[in-house]
């Protein structure tokens, strides 16, 4: 492991928090979120609904198993979500050098430090947390005394635009055609989707996805303000004329709201973890679900057509919509996981069975 080094976690409210350095020596400026995962850094850190933020673990102790090496499984990493890490940085309590596991190629510092992310152990993560749940996600920047760097705010700039495929991509080769509106997709919606007797046709988030044989659409997750894709929620609102089935998945469920008239908003300090709970609207069934998301859907603002699928039990925000006749829904969680519960994946089995409905 490299030599650590003297680094600073600076917040925009003036608290600062005084860490020695593993992974890249590099100052990194961005928004200072908090997950409450306990396993799973290196899906969490590979997920492209975190770029642009700077990543706080509530776990104390991080990279005890190491991270697996890099392979070519087809285009999608069996244990990444995507093909790089997207976070900005990391900032942990206890970072172990030391790592067991069976499939570890490398130790996460190392894996930082190749990815030029810097990382910053020794920091009181429960008395950061506790800043960022009473004042909410803030700017923050971790920063080395001979490199300052200015705060950056990555809600201002469309996120989408910079993780989003630039070409269209096909994968597998099965009976049922989805057309996957790539807004920052995690690679276990693909693998989820091809188990199912898919043909994935994953394309640019500007996509005009209204034209071209296919049987239904499934809207990705995402990074950033769902505001900022005005281009996809047009087409969005043109696919929901044709009434070809239509299911969205994080910022996918915010922006099947948008295309369907509703608002958005920001979330205080947002939903990060593999333990928010949700209850199925119109009854008392509840499921553990992963999330990632800084923004919702603002319930009150849906048209009579429209209702609630999930409710989250902690907070009563909106966890998903549903069209009342037509086959159209979404959730603001994740159903395939990676990291977290897969106590929602038959989700994708309810996406499968419209498709078939429709035939």
């Amino acid at each position: 492991m490299t030599e650590k080094r003297d680094v600073r976690l600076v917040l925009e409210d003036g608290s600062v928090f005084e860490g020695q350095s593993f992974g890249y020596r590099g100052s990194v400026a961005g928004e200072v979120v908090f997950y409450t995962g306990m396993t799973g850094y290196p899906e969490s850190l590979t997920d492209p609904s975190y770029t642009g933020q700077i990543l706080v673990p509530t776990f104390p102790m991080i990279g005890n198993y190491g991270v697996p090496e890099p392979q070519d499984a087809g285009g999608l990493h069996p244990f990444f979500e995507s093909d790089r890490i997207q976070a900005s940085g990391l900032v942990v309590a206890d970072y172990a050098g030391l790592y067991s596991h069976w499939n570890a190629g490398r130790s996460l510092a190392e894996w930082l430090e190749a990815s030029r992310v810097p990382g910053i152990t020794g920091i009181d993560t429960r008395a950061l947390t506790k800043i960022l749940r009473t004042k909410g996600s803030m700017l923050g920047k971790i920063e080395f005394s001979e490199e300052p760097v200015d705060f950056y705010d990555p809600n201002l700039e469309n996120l989408v635009a910079r993780v989003s495929t630039p070409e269209t991509v096909v994968y597998g080769h099965g009976e049922h055609k989805v057309v996957l509106v790539d807004c920052g997709v995690k690679n276990n919606i693909i693998r989820c989707l091809l188990r199912r007797n898919t043909t994935v046709y994953r394309v640019p988030w500007d996509y005009d996805f209204t034209t071209g044989d296919f049987d239904a659409i499934l809207l990705s997750n995402g990074p950033g303000d769902p505001a900022l894709c005005g281009v996809t929620v047009e087409n969005i609102r043109k696919a929901l004329a044709q009434e070809k089935p239509i299911m969205g998945i994080c910022l996918g469920n915010q922006l099947l709201a948008r295309a369907a008239g509703a608002d958005t908003y920001k979330l205080k300090f947002g939903h990060r973890g593999h333990n928010q709970p949700v209850v199925l609207t119109g009854t008392d069934r509840c499921y553990i679900t992963s999330q990632n998301h800084g923004y919702a859907v603002d319930d009150h603002t849906l048209s009579g057509a429209w209702e609630p699928l999930f409710i989250n039990v902690n907070d009563g925000t909106n966890e998903g919509i549903r069209h009342r006749s037509k086959p159209f829904f979404s959730v603001q969680f994740h159903p395939e996981a990676a990291s977290g519960p897969v106590d929602t994946e038959f989700l994708f089995d309810d996406f499968i069975r419209h498709i078939t409905h429709q035939r």
